[in-house]
């Protein structure tokens, strides 16, 4: 493979990543905290729907994006309501959220269905655009690429070198702790679940107004915030592990449609569906390095062993669970 091509697949990579990137880190913000918010896939439509309408109303990038990240937020607020306030299950909560949005979007959305809208270009960064290979790779990319490559490292240093951070963490690990040392467990994590429902809200604004412009039905990004709950786990609640997780399914999204250019003779529907169902099989490996079996099998192979440990990990000991103050 010459360098052109190559490029050209690095950057479909970044482009096709970036939206997930985004939801990911909110879920995974909200989860650290505490919360689970299972309405991903629905929010993901309404937001993209609600950004393309705002956006093809007004010709604003920028009130199309707002909107979208009140749109997630609103969406996580209501899974936060009733899920820590009023001690629903929050999987009900978020599940049925996600039913109600996504014929929500399809509904509304229906007026600006295959309608011409705008897109969003890429932006050449000044200066590094012209550097071979890695210019047209990193920096020759819509803005939404940028935001999910700058949010890997801030999130990581706001969960692990922050006290907020550190706060953070110790809401989804132990909440009456919290409450013993004056911190309000439930305001913390509604707060981090709204910060977290406003990036999914971003990541539908990237995927309608970028990476697939326009709105129609089926919109093509149906199943994907299943998805980023997988890859939550995969990565072990690591905002970096998630986003190598991330760049994983994005790769093999890509790959795909390289290959259907390849082998003709296999239906489309094969190569598109496959990203979903290897991502499955992942975290499905992932959840088997857990069992004492597995772990006993490695005790011999160090190298393997410390691979594993890598993977590994364990969701927030709060995760899901309702804190009362009484």
């Amino acid at each position: 493979m010459n360098e052109l091509p190559l490029t050209i697949l690095l950057a479909s990579v970044l482009a096709t990543a970036a939206p997930l990137i985004i939801a990911t880190l909110g879920e995974t913000i909200t989860e650290k905290a505490g919360v689970i918010n299972l309405s991903l896939d629905g929010s993901l439509l309404l937001s993209a729907m609600i950004a393309f309408m705002v956006g093809f109303e007004t010709g604003s990038f920028t009130l199309g994006f707002a909107a979208a990240a009140v749109t997630g937020a609103a969406i996580a607020l209501l899974v936060g309501w009733f899920g820590i306030y009023l001690g629903q299950l929050q999987v009900a909560v978020g599940f049925a959220l996600t039913l109600m949005c996504k014929d929500l979007a399809y509904f509304l959305g229906n007026p600006y269905s295959r309608l011409q809208g705008p897109q969003l270009i890429s932006w050449k960064i000044p200066g590094l655009s012209e550097v071979p290979f890695f210019g047209p790779v990193l920096f020759q990319q819509p803005l939404p690429v940028y935001l999910g490559l700058l949010l890997i490292p801030a999130v990581w240093w706001y969960f692990y070198r922050t006290g907020r951070g550190l706060e953070l963490r110790a809401v989804g690990e132990n909440p009456e702790a919290c409450y013993t040392r004056g911190i309000d467990p439930r305001r913390k994590q509604i707060l981090y679940t709204i910060i977290g429902g406003a990036l999914v809200g971003l990541a539908g604004a990237a995927f309608s107004l970028g990476i697939k412009p326009g709105w129609g039905r089926p919109q093509g990004i149906e199943g994907i915030g299943w998805i980023a709950l997988a890859i939550v786990i995969f990565g072990g609640w690591h905002p970096i592990r998630v986003a190598l997780g991330a760049f994983l399914f994005a790769f093999l999204q890509v790959f795909g449609i390289v290959l259907q250019g390849i082998w003709t003779g296999i239906p489309a529907q094969v190569f598109q569906m496959a990203p979903f169902p290897l991502m499955i099989l992942a975290l499905v490996l992932i959840n088997l390095l857990q069992y004492k079996g597995v772990q006993r099998w490695l005790d011999d192979k160090p190298g393997l062993a410390l691979l594993v440990d890598k993977l590994r990990g364990a969701p927030p000991r709060a995760l899901g669970k309702t804190f009362h103050p009484d």
